[in-house]
């Protein structure tokens, strides 16, 4: 079934295990760690990465699958962090087309003035306390002003524009008849957020071979002198590894990283962000393809994002303690509900639509009594001790701004090594973004040249969820497999292949981050056991095993994403 010759288990983890040196640690297997992985194996350094669960498993999986400059942000007058975002992600859509594309998003606007008066003074002060309030017309025309001067980028995208009521209704027929004005703006989608992330963990690896090691479920347990005591959270194995520089980038969790190596810190205070997904073509059709980006009357920035044939609602920004779990809560549904029932009051919304949930702590700043809205979204990197090695504590970060990030990171990281920095990331291709074709004849092309026997549509599929690294796994599946019965759109070797070659451990990690399985909420038990005994000979799993696996992911998506699990599909449960 498998179309790779099976990876040994938990090689990554014996790789540093056998050679517990390296030059940098960088412990955290977010985006940001990941990118920083990736960049320093460019400039030739011998970099290890390690992150406790599975990668992109942490505040870096519960994105708005966005990549956006954060217009909102120009109200706190983070002028530097918008130009950074919006210059990223005019990058992003050109390194990285294969997974962000340029997003369509219109602001439904009820008022004209509202918010003018306290604006100004947010721009001048250095600390908000405030409930923010809901933004008027002109406000939010003088704001698309700014973000368009900075958009600048040889057309990546359009500017905005403005349309009054009439014109709204005719484009958004479904749409609250009170509203005054829409804007329309461009942002980016980031469609598969997991996939890029471990296409940058990919790329990290290919350049630095041997000197590029990264292992998923071995986490910074405790620290020996000047060592980290690494533990293999699947077999309980510890053992010292030593680095000359450890870069701390475990995203809302790194002030308990911190207090594991015994050096405690208090830089971190994160907000708990929530979504839902809903199957609900009605209010799909209505966004009209359009991200609807919304500010609620409490002044809480959420959207209405049409996304995988689902329609993705959020998000939340309530202040959370990353020690302890966090999902989401009947309350934030209720919250979810009333605000798509304001934008689109005729669509009616309710938790049986409701096929996957899931919460994420943004990795903010301490900010004491300061309001989670006004927190700021910037970024900075703290530096520490762990005996005489030098200790980089990053303290905050995004997606959209991941790979200038991590330059800034590993530029740090360099200067302490006494590295010349000989490589930069700017301009880069990202994995399955090489060579990926950019019109419909490019596409066509590909499919052609690449087909390897498979019929176009089947290549058109592999395309569109890999990029271009769709090439080789073209070459090497079956012609002519049948999609799983019970799972639409993947063949058992497509996932035996997928379970063989990128670092997956359970049955969770090919669900909720190798593919989109779950998040549309494609799963009924007897999926789930397909799905188990597809990937078993990669695994190397026994039937128990299978059945454990299958066991453990009915529980979680239970326990954490309020999903359950049954013969007919799934259903969202009352806390």
């Amino acid at each position: 079934m498998s179309v790779s010759e099976p990876t040994p288990l938990r090689s990554s983890v014996a790789a540093l295990r056998e050679r517990p040196t390296a030059d940098v640690l960088i412990i955290g297997g977010g985006i940001n760690g990941l990118a920083t992985f990736r960049d320093l194996a460019l400039q030739g350094v011998d970099v290890a990465l390690v992150e406790r669960g599975d990668f992109v498993s942490g505040a870096s999986s519960a994105s708005s699958h966005m990549v956006h400059g954060g217009v909102r942000y120009l109200e706190n007058g983070e002028f530097r962090l918008v130009k950074e975002a919006v210059t990223e992600r005019n990058r992003l859509l050109k390194t990285a087309p294969h997974y962000v594309r340029p997003l369509q998003t219109t602001i439904p606007i009820f008022r004209t003035f509202a918010g003018i008066l306290s604006a100004p003074f947010r721009l001048l002060v250095t600390h908000g306390t405030g409930k923010p309030s809901e933004r008027g017309a002109l406000l939010i025309k003088v704001g698309l002003m700014i973000y368009d001067t900075f958009s600048r980028d040889g057309g990546t995208v359009p500017r905005h524009r403005f349309a009054r009521r009439a014109s709204s209704l005719r484009e958004f027929p479904d749409m609250n008849p009170d509203v005054a004005y829409t804007a329309t703006y461009y942002d980016a989608s980031m469609h598969d957020p997991e996939r890029l992330a471990y296409d940058v963990l990919q790329d990290g690896r290919e350049v630095g071979g041997d000197r590029a090691r990264a292992a998923n479920y071995l986490e910074a347990a405790a620290s020996d002198g000047s060592s980290v005591v690494l533990r293999d959270t699947v077999s309980g194995e510890r053992f010292s590894f030593t680095a000359k520089v450890i870069v701390n980038t475990s995203g809302p969790w790194t002030d308990l990283t911190n207090d594991a190596l015994g050096t405690p810190t208090r830089f971190m205070g994160g907000t708990k962000g929530s979504h839902i997904v809903l199957d609900n073509p009605e209010l799909l059709a209505a966004t009209r393809g359009n991200e609807i980006f919304f500010e609620h009357s409490d002044g809480r920035i959420v959207l209405i994002y049409p996304l995988k044939d689902r329609v993705m609602v959020g998000t939340t920004d309530i202040n959370a303690d990353p020690s302890k779990p966090v999902v989401c809560t009947d309350d934030e549904v209720d919250y979810f509900f009333d605000l798509v029932g304001h934008v689109f009051p005729g669509i009616a919304v309710d938790r049986s639509q409701i096929v996957y949930t899931f919460s994420g702590i943004r990795p903010l700043p301490r900010h004491d009594d300061l309001a989670p809205g006004f927190v700021s979204r910037d970024y900075r990197i703290e530096k520490g001790a762990l005996g005489g090695t030098p200790v980089l504590s990053l303290v905050g970060g995004k997606w959209t701004t991941f790979r200038a990030l991590s330059e800034h990171v590993s530029t740090d990281v360099t200067t302490i090594l006494g590295v010349t920095r000989t490589a930069s990331t700017a301009t880069l291709q990202i994995g399955g973004g090489k060579g990926y074709p950019r019109s419909d004849g490019e596409r066509r092309s590909w499919i052609i040249d690449h087909a390897a026997g498979h019929d176009a549509a089947f290549v058109d599929r592999m395309l569109e969820r890999y990029g271009t690294k769709a090439a080789p796994l073209l070459a090497a599946l079956p012609v002519g497999e049948a999609d799983l019965g019970q799972v639409p759109g993947y063949t058992a070797s497509e996932l035996a292949h997928l379970a063989a070659s990128e670092d997956v451990v359970s049955l969770l990690d090919l669900l909720l981050r190798r593919t989109s399985i779950a998040f549309v909420g494609g799963l009924t038990l007897a999926a789930l056991d397909e799905i188990g005994r597809s990937i078993q000979e990669s695994m190397h799993w026994s039937d128990e095993e299978v059945q454990s696996q299958v066991a453990e992911t009915v529980r979680t998506l239970s326990e954490a994403h309020r999903i359950d699990v049954t013969r007919s599909g799934v259903a969202f449960h009352a806390a």
